[in-house]
């Protein structure tokens, strides 16, 4: 029997958008803020960020503010300070950032910066353009304040070494998660690899931003740029629909232009999760063969405040933080 009391009730609820989220879920809290981010080490990335959300802040600041913590991590060597070299030992950083109203900036290809994010971001606020790359993006650093620092550790410098006795390049993603313990690497030649921080934010007034960085595929060739720098690879945010990040082989993220493809699903209609899905789909029926060998993830954000991932092999994770939880998920995979 119809009860108009429960009807209006329930009507009530979905208008101000009080309902129960959980992970790779389509069920929005709206205009409550949430931040989400790539792997285990988005939690510390995301505490950060969160203390902006929580004081009503913009989304730009929190993802900004987030992202910088892994960057300064010497423990974390797929990101800033701390990150392995590449093949002739210079730790190249690559980082974007885009906000709700399509504003974005990008690095790529830069030495000895602490903090490429805000770098980005200064490319984003300070100039005409979008992206800045090596020696000029450098120069842009330092005449805006930062300064040059060694990125290099002694522990990332002695992998390296010890890489250099084989020589072997073979830029697989360690789908098993083991960033803290390179000992136990599944890679034959290389240590764990996973490469990028990518981390997506909702503020109170219900606007999205994003924000990447790394220090690439470990023992890359000198000059490589992944897809994290690269908007509408490695990020994009369309504040009307939603926002995406990706991690893993940069390589197959750019041939399908991959956060965009994602966000182009969530236009449709679909869950966040699913349109990773789809993302993820495309990869592997380009070459099912070789995709039996790479790792992709895909995160996002969608603008009602539901959120989910997807990825190639099993092993991504993401950590989500909002008034409800704080809590690291496991992605699911295509295959298992």
């Amino acid at each position: 029997m119809f009860n108009r009391r429960k009807f209006l009730g329930s009507s009530l609820m979905a208008s101000t958008g009080w309902f129960l989220r959980t992970g790779d879920s389509s069920f929005p809290i709206l205009n409550k803020p949430i931040v989400i981010s790539t792997w285990d080490f988005g939690k510390a990335a995301n505490a950060a960020a969160w203390d902006v959300l929580n004081r009503k802040g913009r989304a730009l600041d929190a993802v900004e503010a987030g992202v910088r913590i892994p960057e300064a991590d010497p423990n974390n060597q797929s990101v800033g300070y701390g990150g392995l070299p590449d093949r002739d030992g210079f730790v190249t950083l690559d980082a974007c950032i885009m906000d709700e109203n399509s504003n974005c900036g990008s690095v790529m290809f830069l030495e000895s910066i602490m903090h490429p994010v805000s770098v980005a971001r200064m490319v984003m606020e300070k100039t005409p353009h979008i992206v800045l790359a090596g020696e000029g993006a450098l120069q842009f650093a330092m005449a805006n304040g930062f300064k040059k620092e060694n990125l290099l550790t002694p522990a990332s410098e002695k992998m390296w070494k010890e890489w250099l006795k084989d020589s072997k390049y073979e830029p697989v993603i360690n789908v098993e998660n083991k960033l803290y313990a390179p000992s136990k690497s599944n890679i034959p030649g290389g240590p764990s690899n996973h490469d990028t921080i990518g981390m997506l934010a909702l503020d109170n007034n219900g606007n999205l931003s994003g924000a990447c960085s790394t220090s690439g595929m470990a023992f890359k060739i000198h000059g490589r740029v992944g897809d994290s720098p690269i908007i509408g690879a490695g990020l994009f945010v369309d504040n009307e629909v939603g926002a995406a990040t990706s991690t893993g082989v940069g390589e197959e993220v750019i041939r399908i232009v991959g956060s965009h493809l994602v966000v182009e699903f969530m236009r449709q209609g679909i869950t966040p999760k699913e349109a990773c899905r789809k993302a993820v789909e495309r990869i592997v029926n380009r070459d099912p063969q070789k995709a039996k060998n790479l790792q992709v993830g895909f995160l996002a954000l969608k603008k009602d405040g539901s959120f989910g991932a997807f990825c190639i092999q099993k092993g991504f994770t993401y950590a989500v933080r909002s008034a409800d939880e704080e809590k690291i998920y496991v992605s699911e995979s295509w295959f298992n």
